[in-house]
């Protein structure tokens, strides 16, 4: 059964994910997206694979996204710091994916 990969990593990775996939021979589409909670740039990666594929595929993925701590400046709350930023550690990068069963799947 033909199976589709939606991947959704950071900007930063999405260069050598989609490098490392049409290495592989899969055609990749990209589409960009942005996040809800930290609102910055991702990328929503579309791949198709025959299913003796999709191992492979995810390997590839998991390998070139990868998670990292950042800073990131929070509005902050109360009067004791009358509202300015506050800087809160936060996990980024890695990849969010879903693998959907597709009944069909044409190169054209």
């Amino acid at each position: 059964m033909t199976k589709m990969i939606i991947a959704i990593v950071q900007d930063e990775d999405s260069r050598r994910v989609i490098a490392k996939l049409m290495e592989a021979d899969y055609r990749v589409t990209r589409l960009a997206t942005t996040g809800g909670f930290l609102r910055v740039g991702n990328s929503t990666l579309i791949i198709g694979v025959e299913e003796e594929q999709l191992e492979d595929a995810l390997a590839i993925i998991k390998s070139e996204c990868v998670s990292r701590k950042q800073f990131m400046a929070l509005p902050g709350t109360g009067p004791e710091n009358m509202g300015l930023p506050l800087p809160v550690e936060v996990k980024v990068g890695g990849a969010t994916v879903f693998v959907i069963d597709v009944d069909q799947f044409i190169h054209m």
